[in-house]
């Protein structure tokens, strides 16, 4: 079964138990604007809260992700009047999202585009992607996570010689720095992150949520406060159907039937 919503910057359906949300500005290769992360961040929510959707794939189509911010809408911005509207609020409830987000990447994802990535839990890449931070040639930084997210991922090193240069790399250059999960033909980088998505959907939601949830926590937190939240999430299941459901399937040889309580 398949239900969409109806926007102006984006394309949302949702297919059984995946939300499909596709940048749809093809025009100005997804350039990033207010408008669309307005209505990127209220598909994110709703499927956040819609019990049918377990897991949530974000894409730009087989051509492009998103060749970055719309630079004209920024560009006659002062120091007080970006301050004051607080943009990136926006970007902040991205990474509030509860359950799981792929990201599938074809064509440029280069500025804004990567930071949105880097906001997303797994990446599959097709060959023809390519990254970059490139706000450093038009007199700027990353503004979006870009100088924090990227650097935890890749390491200083690169991330000071991505950022400093704006060059772009690879999708397989990309994967050897662990900045995309698995690269594959262009055709098929859609299916992949559906396959991936599906697997994820048969898992328990209450344990990929607190999974996702003690993940991110790890960047967040020194050692041993991570080793007890992710302790008290452990806990914390055994207080759910699927926890009981899970371990009795298991001893019985059969598969979970998960319910998300």
């Amino acid at each position: 079964m398949t239900t969409t919503q109806v926007y102006k910057s984006i394309l949302s359906e949702v297919q059984d138990q995946i939300a499909i949300i596709t940048l749809n500005r093809p025009s100005v290769l997804n350039a990033i604007n207010n408008e669309l992360m307005q209505e990127l961040v209220r598909a994110l929510e709703e499927a956040d809260t819609d019990e049918k959707v377990r897991v949530i794939i974000l894409t730009g189509g087989e051509k492009v992700f998103a060749a970055g911010a719309d630079i004209k809408e920024m560009s006659d911005e002062s120091t007080i009047s970006i301050l004051l509207k607080d943009r990136f609020a926006t970007w902040d409830k991205v990474r509030r999202i509860k359950k799981p987000i792929i990201a599938a990447v074809s064509g440029y994802a280069l500025g804004g585009g990567l930071e949105l990535i880097m906001t997303c839990d797994i990446v599959i890449a097709s060959e023809t992607a390519q990254f970059a931070q490139p706000e450093i040639t038009i007199g700027v930084i990353p503004g979006a996570g870009g100088t924090q997210r990227l650097t935890r991922v890749v390491g200083k090193h690169k991330a000071m010689e991505m950022i400093l240069t704006g060059a772009r790399i690879t999708a397989q250059e990309a994967k050897a720095l662990g900045l995309v999960n698995k690269v594959v033909p262009v055709e098929l980088c859609l299916d992949e992150a559906k396959t991936l998505a599906r697997e994820i959907a048969q898992k328990s939601p209450l344990a990929v949520r607190m999974a996702k949830e003690a993940i991110l926590k790890s960047f967040d937190l020194p050692l041993s406060e991570a080793l007890e939240f992710e302790r008290k999430n452990f806990y914390m299941l055994f207080s759910s159907n699927d926890q009981k459901e899970g371990m009795k399937a298991f001893i019985e040889k059969r598969t979970a039937a998960f319910t998300g309580r």
